[in-house]
């Protein structure tokens, strides 16, 4: 498949975007998968299978745009608490889309990296994430992040045991425990924050999803289902966040 070229400012203008007012670093929250199967009256399977298609086109699109981070929440540390044959058959999707993506994540100069826990996850799915971050780390495009088997306050809980363990060996001085400390001590270390977060299938809430690094991102909800989010959906979401105010707690000269 050719690779799509960057959308030039000509392109952006014409589609009622431009670069200057585009976010960064967007987190979506993708929901909906199951809701749209059974719509239909389809296992709830076939909704995460239609639901690649839809980060394969947000993928692409962000790309284009020349957005320097997508973070997906992919998999949740509450999803385990469902029927093992959903999980099976969620971590194949998960295995084929590392591997089947790969090919394009390079082609694209995609940088592949995951957030949250992987004692969890399988080592011969681990194995290919890996190998797809270890071939994409030195890439300059943008930086796709998926979270699995993320939860925000799994996260925190973490981030504070090693700045404690730093502390009582004297490597850290509880005096000098400020934002930037905890925010050095998160699986997104290293990282910007959202300045964007999308959720899907209309739902008001985060769902434990990057509580610390949303303070100040832009949250925008649509009811439609993830398995139908295309590049119009995108768009829609990127012309409101252009339109937004925001200070951060400040005021407008």
């Amino acid at each position: 498949m050719a690779v799509e070229l960057p959308y030039t400012s000509e392109q952006l203008q014409a589609m009622d975007l431009s670069t200057e007012r585009l976010p960064r670093h967007i987190a979506i929250i993708m929901d909906g998968n199951g809701r749209w199967a059974q719509n239909r009256g389809l296992p709830r399977i076939e909704g995460h299978r239609r639901g690649v298609q839809s980060v394969r086109t947000v993928v692409e699109e962000c790309a284009r745009l020349g957005i320097e981070q997508l973070t997906l929440y992919c998999f949740s540390s509450e999803n385990w608490k469902r029927p093992r044959p959903e999980l099976d058959l969620l971590m194949s999707l998960l295995n084929s889309y590392v591997v089947a993506e790969r090919e394009e994540i390079m082609r694209q100069d995609i940088q592949f990296t995951t957030i949250g826990r992987t004692d969890r996850i399988s080592q011969k799915i681990l194995k290919e994430v890996n190998k797809t971050i270890s071939m994409s780390e030195n890439n300059p495009g943008m930086r796709l992040c998926l979270a699995l088997d993320y939860g925000a306050r799994d996260e925190l809980v973490s981030a504070m045991k090693l700045i404690a363990e730093k502390v009582q060996t004297g490597e850290l001085n509880a005096d000098e425990i400020d934002e930037e400390t905890i925010s050095n001590h998160l699986y997104t270390a290293g990282m910007n924050d959202p300045d964007l977060v999308i959720r899907t299938a209309g739902e008001m809430r985060i769902s434990n999803f990057l509580l610390w690094q949303i303070s100040y991102a832009e949250l925008w909800v649509t009811d439609i289902l993830w398995p139908d989010f295309r590049q119009p959906e995108l768009f829609t979401a990127l012309k409101d966040f252009a339109g937004r105010d925001r200070r951060f707690g400040g005021l407008n000269k």
